[in-house]
């Protein structure tokens, strides 16, 4: 058998808060790297409660954004454990981070730019579901995207989603690429006639403001699974059966059934007093019922947690242990798991003049505005010939565990 040892010096030093050795160590060793629970030094010094471990591996660069095994990020440990310095320290470094490597993709973003050719599209989207709380949370639009050299111009009727609910609007949002990043993004509200540039940092207020949602909601990884996700042909015709090809506005269409992508959802709530559960039951309650918005009460900083009380974990117990089955290493889990299957009807043509990739390359520079992030998942998915023309019939069957 391999020694389980060998390549994870540095997470077996955060593991037992050997401040001295960590520092040795972790010049020459890869802050990033995964045991084989998928967790990163980071994860197991938040779990553990190693505050000095914690600051070190952030000043050598350990990603925030990354999860382990069972789908779960140092910042959501950090929820769970409930050390509010963590917390913030934690947060202020994937915001950080995700401007830093956004600013590293940019050079490659604006050529692709500059280098396809100039266009105007429209993506429309209407998703319906058979749940009434779930209908009034999906969104509907018809955005239009103008492209000309190494800028584009995006209009939506989606503002924002607040308190359950989505902001309609007209915004527009100008992305100049050879603009500086300082000044490259400006929102234009149409109907008041103002705009603003889009700031690249939150004030201390926002930042703090932010810990306090974070340490009083339910902390929720979710994933679109896409493994086992099949297109097959549809059908048409109840003897003679057809593949199934229509007009979609003026393009040749091919349908195809999209079959397997499931949604999988996990909350977390051992960090919530019965007073925090209670609250968010009412402001759900009172979502559901039409009632109106409700917001977190700032007039005082939640305080830190206790730390949580654990039976003492060896090293090799931990290493020891199945793939994402360690020994609890931080407060007691309270976890709920649903899973929702989704189908759909994709109708695909190869007449449309944009390519999925140029379409990435657009929504690389939007995506920051969170309504895009699923789009952008479906189109990242191994699709069919042709451009997404159309898609219909989004349902789903939930299973809750």
């Amino acid at each position: 058998m391999a020694d389980h040892n060998t390549g994870n010096e540095l997470h077996q030093s955060v593991f037992s808060g050997d401040v001295r050795k960590v520092s040795a160590l972790i010049r020459t060793y890869d802050v990033a790297k995964k045991d084989k629970h998928g967790n990163t030094p980071l994860h197991l010094a938040v779990m553990l409660g190693h505050k000095e471990c914690v600051h070190l591996l952030l000043a050598h660069g350990a990603p925030v954004k990354v999860k382990n095994l069972n789908g779960w990020s140092p910042l959501a440990e950090a929820i769970s454990f409930g050390d509010r310095q963590t917390i913030s320290i934690l947060l202020r470094k994937l915001k950080l981070q995700s401007r830093e490597h956004m600013e590293t993709r940019r050079p490659d973003l604006v050529r692709a730019l500059s280098q396809m050719g100039d266009f105007y599209m429209e993506l429309k989207w209407d998703f319906q579901s058979w749940v009434p709380l779930v209908s009034r949370m999906l969104p509907s639009d018809i955005c239009k995207i103008h492209k000309k050299g190494a800028s584009i111009r995006l209009d939506t009727t989606l503002v924002d989603f607040n308190d359950m609910r989505w902001e309609r609007g007209d915004i527009s949002f100008l992305f100049s690429g050879n603009s500086k990043p300082s000044h490259s993004l400006i929102v234009l509200d149409n109907k008041l006639r103002v705009y603003q540039g889009v700031r690249h940092e939150e004030t201390e207020a926002e930042i703090e403001d932010e810990v306090d949602i974070l340490m009083s909601s339910d902390i929720v990884a979710a994933q679109m699974s896409t493994k086992q996700i099949t297109f097959s042909r549809a059908q048409t015709g109840w003897i003679f059966r057809a593949d199934k090809k229509e007009m979609v506005g003026k393009f040749n269409a091919d349908f195809y059934y999209l079959n397997g992508l499931t949604l999988e959802s996990r909350k977390r709530r051992e960090h919530l007093s019965e007073e925090d559960l209670q609250k968010n039951k009412a402001i759900v309650e009172s979502f559901t019922k039409g009632g109106g918005t409700h917001s977190f009460d700032e007039s005082a900083r939640r305080p830190s947690l206790e730390p949580p009380v654990t039976e003492p974990v060896l090293w090799e117990e931990y290493i020891q242990a199945d793939p994402g089955k360690p020994p609890p290493l931080g407060r007691t889990l309270i976890c709920k798991e649903s899973s929702k299957s989704f189908k759909a009807t994709v109708a695909m043509s190869e007449e449309f003049p944009l390519t999925v990739e140029m379409l990435l390359n657009v929504l690389e520079v939007i995506a920051p505005f969170k309504h895009f992030a699923k789009l952008r998942e479906f189109v990242q998915m191994k699709l069919p010939p042709g451009f997404p023309v159309k898609i219909d019939s989004l349902n789903y069957d939930g299973m809750r565990t």
